[in-house]
């Protein structure tokens, strides 16, 4: 038998970093996933689904550390069933994916994503040959 989620999307919300009594990091933040398609009638429509991740130990602090709203993020790991009683007094049940593999992924407010997608200038062609002498000089104008 196998209980496997693989999940790539952006955080809802700041991660919730806190400490069980033995010490062990617990992190929890929602995750939202979308999926588009052009309907019957051609019009785009786009589904979000919104998930529940926690994570434990050293991943745990990772994750409380490096991810924010918005961070694009690669998790692995395992659906959760748990039981609650709703604030109208009837049982519900919520699922929650445990991940045990996380991967930072690009995108968002990223610096160096920022400055990869710049396009580069054309170059400029080399000027001729310098008016007034045979002087070599090591500027290279590219």
């Amino acid at each position: 038998m196998l209980n496997k989620v693989i999940l790539i999307g952006r955080l809802g919300r700041d991660p919730e970093t806190r400490y069980m009594p033995n010490g062990e990091a617990v992190c929890n933040f929602s995750v939202a996933t979308s999926e588009a398609w052009n309907d019957r009638n051609g019009q785009r429509q786009e589904k979000t689904e919104w998930h529940n991740i926690t994570m434990y130990r050293r991943l745990a602090e990772i994750a409380g550390q490096y991810l924010k709203k918005g961070s694009q993020v690669y998790l692995e790991g395992k659906i959760q069933s748990r039981k609650y009683q709703g604030k109208d007094g009837i049982e519900r049940t919520a699922y929650d994916i445990i991940a045990n593999e996380m991967k930072m992924l690009g995108g968002g407010n990223s610096e160096q994503q920022a400055q990869g997608e710049t396009p580069t200038p054309p170059r400029r062609q080399a000027p001729a040959a310098p008016v007034g002498g045979n002087d070599e000089s090591d500027d290279i104008p590219f």
